[in-house]
């Protein structure tokens, strides 16, 4: 059947109609689309009805609250809806509705939680539409239909944070948006934030600290380290895109980084309670706005005026300016990566004749996020994980049978640094699976720093770009550095 649907961001929305490309110009829409009898047309707005015969539909939309382009979406495809609450339902193709309804069955309890921290939900429905494999992204909020991924649906509920990421952004990025991708962090680390305040309020407070720890040293580590350098341009918090095309400049970095600079904040001015007040007057103060990172700054400090000293000792330069790792690390709590660390050393301490004495016990008393951080750990080692420990490590806990794809990218990392030639098919269907960015892009670049694996990867690569969203099938060919016809920049 076919299917159709569109990604605007970042400065894709040009391609589809005329407009102000730009995060900064916001403005309403309203829309008529008509498509073949049988299939279903969603967009980025409030339904207003349908008509039709035997031959076509006609389908309206209005989106009565301004928008910057990024966020115009529109899907059609023969779809089926399912509802989860009065305001909330989930769209997918009919072979995956019903798992996606299950996975994602607490949307409602997510965002009735993210009201209480950031204020009301103005947008009328939180719809979602779980896409086909190619979509690039985790998930893409567009306002009244969060777009999503299907290697979310992991059968266990375990990758749902990114519902409450996609539902953070209906205030910090819909409501409050950063006037240009250079003030990327805006949208996106305070939407990271946000997303960990929920999380906090549905499974407890020691949980949003891991997952802040996991973000420090799973996501922004690695960005600095691994994927760029610590003196990298694209490793500042406010960057410079004078002939950079943003897609380029995508990364974990304004994610994490931006996070961290709020996490500090709050610790530094008076703990959660204080910092989500500020949050909320944050919001309220430019609501339908497109501002940078100065009018966020002039805001912290007339709301905080009391403890102009307090933040007069933080380098918001370095911060904003500075290239690598953050000035300051935030207080994360540990009791979480206590189990990671001593399960983490039984690995580590294990040699040929003891490595078979490991039980599964302390892997599945963890958490998910625990398990990912584990196997991080163990990717970040060196000298890189010895073979054995590798084969023990898929018998013992079933690695390579994973569902749950954060898992299994670390997993094939982990494999595919230490040179272990048993996990080359495994990633290379993995990659050929799906076409999420987060996914495809390390283990593509990790492949091709291998020898053994380097044509492989290009072959495979080559076999289905076809297939591939032209943004994820851009990306790949400059990693492996084949010359793809849709390249927009110089690199």
């Amino acid at each position: 059947m076919p299917y159709l649907f569109s990604q605007c961001q970042a400065i894709h929305a040009r391609s589809i109609v005329p407009c102000m490309d730009t995060p900064s110009v916001k403005s309403t829409y309203e829309a008529e689309v008509t498509v073949p009898t049988g299939m279903t047309c969603l967009m980025s707005a409030i339904g207003q009805g349908s008509k039709g015969d035997d031959e076509t539909t006609t389908f309206f939309y209005k989106q009565p609250v301004a928008i910057p382009s990024y966020l115009i979406a529109i899907v059609v495809g023969c779809l089926e809806k399912r509802d989860i609450s009065d305001r909330c339902a989930v769209w997918a193709e009919p072979s995956v509705v019903d798992k996606a309804h299950w996975e994602f069955a607490e949307t409602e309890d997510i965002l009735a939680s993210a009201e209480e921290i950031a204020g009301k939900y103005i947008w009328g429905r939180y719809d979602m539409v779980c896409l086909p494999p190619s979509f690039p992204f985790g998930g893409m909020e567009n306002p009244c239909l969060t777009f999503l991924t299907p290697t979310l649906i992991a059968g266990d509920r375990s990758l749902v944070s990114v519902i409450a990421h996609e539902i953070a952004h209906s205030w910090s990025g819909n409501l409050v948006t950063n006037s240009s991708w250079e003030h990327f962090w805006l949208n996106e680390g305070f939407t990271m934030f946000i997303e960990r305040k929920i999380c906090g309020r549905l499974v407890s407070e020691d949980y949003r600290q891991f997952m802040a720890f996991n973000g420090w040293t799973n996501s922004l580590i690695p960005a600095v380290y691994e994927q760029f350098t610590p003196t990298h341009q694209f490793t500042k918090l406010i960057q410079d895109h004078t002939n950079v095309d943003p897609d380029v400049a995508f990364s974990c970095v304004p994610y994490e980084k931006g996070s961290a600079l709020l996490f500090y904040l709050e610790q530094k001015l008076g703990g959660a309670e204080v910092f989500e007040a500020y949050l909320k007057d944050y919001l309220k103060t430019f609501a339908h706005q497109a501002i940078d990172s100065w009018q966020w700054k002039d805001h912290l400090y007339k709301y905080f005026a009391d403890q102009k000293e307090t933040l007069d000792s933080i380098n918001f330069d370095i911060w904003f300016n500075g290239v690598g790792m953050p000035p300051e690390k935030p207080n994360y709590g540990q009791s979480m990566v206590e189990a990671c660390e001593v399960l983490l050393k039984k690995w580590l301490d294990a040699d040929e004749n003891t490595v078979g004495d490991i039980t599964s016990e302390d892997y599945y008393s963890m958490q998910p996020l625990q398990q990912i951080e584990l196997l991080s750990q163990l990717w970040q080692h060196n000298p890189p994980i010895e073979h054995y420990k590798l084969d023990a490590l898929n018998k013992l806990y079933k690695l390579n049978e994973s569902q749950n794809s954060e898992l299994l990218l670390n997993w094939l990392r982990l494999c595919i640094k230490s040179k272990w030639e048993a996990c080359i098919p495994k990633a290379l269907d993995f990659v050929n699976s799906q076409g999420r960015l987060k996914f495809c892009r390390p283990i593509y670049r990790d492949l091709a720093q291998w020898p053994i694996a380097n044509k492989k990867a290009r072959d495979v690569y080559l076999k289905g770009r076809s297939q591939m969203h032209p943004i994820t099938a851009e990306m790949i060919a400059k990693d492996l550095h084949i010359r793809h016809s849709t390249h927009t920049v110089c690199f």
